[in-house]
């Protein structure tokens, strides 16, 4: 027990005696080691989310986020093939020549020409589409005449004009479902 306590004193004493300051005393890397640990932890981070966003991108990820998302029933079965779509064949239907007036606001007329095709999944749903045709003329027809020559400018544009065509032409045909509507022929002058 003396070995002990003339341990202790020495240790004390060492201490004691230098008269270190409290900064000294701490571990090595004290302030910058909290900043090393910041900068891996937002490094690690970033490289996992990067990893998790370029995966997202390239479509590795689209099987897990249908099953998370509920996505579409069936869509993801198992090999046998049921429940996808591979082994169908989609029909396309060419809706005749639309010419409108394009909205100027008064000043020098503005035509715009158009010619799209439908893109139906289900060939039984076709006879219904035809059916059909005069009102989703008219649907396109009521749309296009209010358009400026400026909603119809570069990608966005054309993306927003086949948006507002298919949700169109989805609201007349329904419950039957039409897929895309591709450009054929699009002329504005």
């Amino acid at each position: 027990m003396a070995e002990d306590e003339d341990l202790d004193e020495d240790l004390e004493g060492d201490i004691g005696e230098e008269g270190e300051d409290d900064e000294d005393l701490e571990p090595s890397g004290g302030k910058g080691g909290k900043k090393k640990l910041i900068i891996l932890i937002a490094g690690a981070l970033l490289l996992v989310v990067g990893g998790v966003a370029t995966a997202y991108f390239t479509g590795m990820l689209d099987d897990v986020v249908k099953m998370i998302v509920g996505g579409e029933e069936g869509a993801v079965e198992g090999e046998d093939g049921e429940g996808t779509t591979e082994g169908v064949e989609s029909v396309f239907h060419d809706v005749e020549e639309i010419l409108v007036n394009l909205n100027t606001g008064g000043r020098k007329s503005t035509f715009l020409k158009i010619r799209v095709s439908l893109e139906v999944a289900n060939p039984e749903e076709l006879p219904r589409i035809e059916a059909l045709m005069p009102k989703i003329v008219d649907n396109f027809q009521v749309y296009l005449r209010e358009l400026r020559v400026e909603d119809l400018k570069g990608s966005a544009g054309m993306y927003r004009l086949r948006e507002e065509l298919l949700t169109r032409v989805n609201a007349a045909v329904a419950p039957a479902k039409v897929n895309d509507v591709l450009f054929k022929e699009m002329l504005v002058q």
